[in-house]
């Protein structure tokens, strides 16, 4: 099978490209450049396709949401017409975001794939828009689509821009007495549904095979973690004692107190199920930090 593969050089895409030996398109084609990327696809002829690429950081979604949606959902369409002019015939997988469900109630969790979709910022709303769309094509194009919404991810390799990566890098700075004994933290009374980034890879995999078409699945742990516990634990993996001090400029208001989906569906037709444990997905982050520090 020759994948296609977009987004290969982010954080998950090294994993799929470890599982999943594909083919990455050309380094710096950019998907809102249809006719390039019409030529790329012609010139690769992909069975398979998972599209990862996005522009997925949301403070830079509500700076410039027409860049947002050019590349989310624009740039979606062009890779759907370019797979369609090239006679693709196999299946693809959209990667779209937990985030689109939006302010989900307590009473509502954990969240299934029925749960009215509310995106509440510019980067939401374009996945909202682009797994609209492929859902259109898997009916009335002639290949299958798959979509899928990731919760939050974490293991080694993860940039620091993401809260439990940023706590495991400062740990690991205090153990190598390169900072004070302080962690400067956000707020870290919530909960969120992670899920390690090769459990994640491996759903994408069995998905790809066995997923309906049309099909839309969570992928999550179905466990919900409150951040302040992550970062206990990784102290005591990492054998350090600091103090945690609230830094105001990190301080978004989290209007999601507690957050936790269900991955019943994506179980129903694939089998899968999470089997990382939290503890080594932290061990692992801390080692790739300590390697990275050195």
């Amino acid at each position: 099978m020759k994948l296609l593969l977009t987004g290969a050089n982010g954080f998950v895409g090294q994993y799929v490209q470890a599982a999943l030996p594909g083919v990455p398109l050309p380094n710096g084609l950019d998907l809102r450049d249809h006719a390039a990327l019409t030529a790329a696809v012609a010139a690769i002829r992909p069975d398979a396709v998972v599209h990862l690429a996005a522009q997925s950081f949301v403070p830079a979604s509500f700076e410039n949401p027409r860049e947002t949606f050019d590349i989310n959902f624009y740039g979606t369409l062009n890779l759907l017409e370019a797979l369609q002019s090239s006679g693709f015939m196999g299946r693809m997988l959209f990667v779209g975001s937990g985030d689109t469900y939006g302010r989900v109630p307590e009473a509502d969790l954990p969240v299934r794939e029925d749960h009215p979709l509310r995106p509440r910022n510019p980067y939401a709303v374009s996945k909202v828009a682009a797994e609209a769309l492929c859902y259109q094509w898997s009916q009335t194009s002639g290949f299958e689509i798959i979509m899928v919404r990731p919760f939050n991810h974490i293991g080694p390799g993860q940039s620091s821009h993401f809260a439990i990566a940023d706590f495991a890098r400062q740990v690991m700075e205090i153990r190598m007495g390169r900072r004070a004994p302080v962690l400067q933290v956000g707020d870290i009374d919530v909960t969120r549904d992670f899920t390690d980034v090769r459990d994640v890879v491996r759903a994408y995999t069995l998905l790809l095979e066995k997923g309906q078409n049309g099909g839309i699945y969570n992928v999550c742990s179905g466990r919900e973690y409150r951040i302040r516990d992550l970062l206990r634990q990784l102290l005591t993996l990492a054998g350090v004692e600091a103090t945690v001090e609230q830094d105001p400029t990190r301080l978004r208001p989290a209007e999601q107190r507690r957050m936790v989906a269900s991955f019943a569906a994506l179980q129903r037709d694939t089998g899968w199920q999470p089997l990382i444990p939290m503890e080594q997905s932290l061990q692992d982050l801390l080692n790739d930090w300590e390697k990275q520090l050195q």
